[in-house]
């Protein structure tokens, strides 16, 4: 029996339905006009599914019919469900990069729920941006809100050898680049490496932030680890619409949940899972909405305590995410995490974390490891600082060679993406696998939109003699699925005229993982020397959306969120006038 905190007469959807005035009228009619009756909504919440679906996004195919499974839910607990459509924000297909419209989606759901007469919102995402776009505007729009993760897709499959998701696809281009694969066995790669909706099936972005919103309490107990074609994601979608009705009778909304407590225990679990190195820009932008001072510290502090126990590519060899899910899925990889969590944080099924893993049980131990069998000693990812990344940078350890924890070497530099590509496709291009690659000008601005643009293409020439990874230095972000040894997110950017672009061709360059440093070797004095000399490029943009997140967006240590939408920016928006 729920506990109602609300009468009918409280329901924000009350200010457009229940008065007796001409405006209402017009709300009831043309209610009406759409076949509903006064039965519908009279006395019920009114439920918004605020769904990425598309044409065009593989991760999302099957919320064209999942969205009648939450509508089920939603109907059987006495709410009243309206579809909202939301940019939808394709990984594969969106150009040059999602990340330059996580922060539109945010803006898209938080106007969708405040403008429409909405008492409650279920979010349904997966695909990389969508999970932090939705929950980030949904936190800022204040209604309770439940996140219905799309899923990872099955395992792929070439010729009976198991694919995932990205990891492969770089493995075998590798290969195919080295001269090993013919034209007709690419072809079969890419057949069998997505065999069914859903997203990666990798511990690849999706992944990483579905479990994150799992771990903050924004979903249902084991939610974010149920296959995509599985049935009891269909089950977990119903339930998902009808446990939305009782948050809203409840008044259990976003700020209740998304505490400081829980965004600690994500990042520890983020930790233990292997995460993607993008877990840190979205996880700092939807704490800072929540109004919670997470930073890039928290995140090494967590490193050093949390080892990786998810044996699951990239950072294991062999299991993917539904094998994760045969294993306990994400409760159970908490349970082994007891000692590290808040278990009384809040979720949304109303109980604590504690009690929604009470009963969880890791079924085997190879794919979830015991603590003291980790994977990894330490955590996923490491934040390295130094005078060429003052406000730091990340690379992720648990996916490198060893042999690159501490390195010292010549800086290969590039300034755009194209000059680097034709570069390392140039069999006499002069570099030993002892070379730093740099990429800059691919931030937030520079890129735009900081494209997963770091896991730079191991020059052709090294890889027909064999190697197969080097150290990589750029403003960029890398796909979660990707692996090596990549240094990421670069702050400040170089394109602003952070320290990385005031680096040359042959500076040594000294990097140190276990000391989180890392060093330009030159003196301060040559250093401002070339400041003083460096010139800004020109803009990206002299108009539209593409201007407006250039004179907004943040840099990737402060989660790269528009300054405007941040919660210290000024005081939340009202409800709108209705006359």
């Amino acid at each position: 029996m729920t506990l109602r905190k609300k009468s009918p007469a409280e329901l924000r959807s009350a200010r457009w339905f229940a008065p007796d005035d001409l405006r209402s009228f017009g709300h009831r009619s043309r209610v009406m006009q759409m076949g509903y009756s006064p039965e519908d909504w009279v006395d019920r919440p009114v439920i918004g599914i605020i769904n990425t679906w598309s044409d065009i996004n593989p991760c999302h195919a099957h919320f064209k019919q999942r969205i009648d499974d939450v509508k089920r839910g939603v109907f059987q607990a006495g709410g009243f469900p309206i579809e909202l459509p939301a940019i939808s924000l394709s990984e594969n297909f969106v150009k040059p990069t999602t990340m330059m419209y996580r922060n539109m989606l945010a803006m898209d759901v938080e106007e969708l729920i405040r403008s429409h007469p909405i008492d409650g919102v279920v979010l349904m995402g997966g695909c990389d941006k969508t999970t932090p776009g939705l929950l980030m505007g949904a936190t800022s729009a204040r209604v309770p809100a439940i996140y219905v993760p799309a899923g990872p897709m099955l395992r792929g499959n070439y010729k009976g050898a198991i694919l995932g998701s990205g990891s492969d696809a770089w493995k075998y281009w590798d290969e195919r680049r080295a001269g090993k694969i013919s034209k007709q066995e690419w072809i079969g790669v890419e057949g069998g490496i997505a065999r069914s909706h859903g997203t990666c099936m990798t511990m690849g972005t999706a992944s990483t932030m579905t479990g994150i919103a799992e771990t903050i309490g924004m979903t249902l107990p084991g939610a974010s680890s149920i296959p995509a074609a599985d049935a009891s994601h269909i089950r977990m979608c119903a339930e998902s619409g009808r446990r939305i009705v009782d948050m809203v009778w409840e008044d259990l909304t976003p700020d209740q949940i998304q505490t400081s407590a829980a965004y600690q225990n994500a990042i520890t679990v983020a930790m233990a899972m292997g995460c993607s190195t993008n877990a840190i820009i979205h996880v700092v932008a939807m704490a800072r909405r929540a109004g919670c001072d997470i930073g890039l510290d928290d995140f090494d502090a967590a490193s050093r305590k949390v080892p990786v126990i998810a044996n699951i590519r990239p950072n294991g060899d062999k299991y993917l995410m539904e094998d994760f899910y045969y294993a306990g899925g994400l409760p159970a990889l908490m349970t082994r995490l007891r000692g590290h969590l808040d278990l009384d944080t809040l979720t949304v099924t109303g109980r604590t974390l504690g009690e929604n893993i009470a009963g969880a049980e890791v079924h085997n131990d190879d794919v979830i490891r015991p603590l003291d069998n980790a994977l990894y000693k330490e955590g996923a990812l490491a934040v390295l600082k130094g005078n060429i990344a003052p406000d730091g940078c990340v690379i992720k350890p648990s996916a490198c060679a060893e042999r690159f924890f501490k390195h010292s070497g010549p800086a290969l530099v590039f300034d755009d993406y194209p000059s680097m590509k034709a570069a390392v496709d140039d069999e006499n291009l002069d570099v030993t696998e002892d070379h730093i690659l740099i990429l800059r000008n691919a931030g937030p601005q520079g890129g735009p939109g900081m494209p997963e643009w770091g896991m730079l293409p191991i020059p052709v020439k090294l890889v027909k003699l064999g190697v197969r990874d080097m150290l990589r230095l750029s403003d960029a972000r890398m796909s979660g699925t990707s692996y090596g040894a990549c240094i990421l997110h670069v702050a400040p950017e170089s394109y602003i005229g952070g320290p990385l672009a005031l680096v040359r061709n042959g500076d040594i360059i000294s990097v140190d993982i276990d000391a989180r440093s890392i060093h330009l070797e030159i003196s301060d004095q040559e250093m401002a020397a070339r400041r003083a000399a460096w010139t800004a490029p020109p803009k990206r943009f002299e108009r539209g959306y593409g201007w407006m997140f250039a004179q907004h967006i943040r840099q990737a240590n402060d989660g790269c969120d528009f300054d405007f939408l941040q919660t210290d920016f000024g005081a939340p928006a009202g409800e709108p006038d209705i006359f």
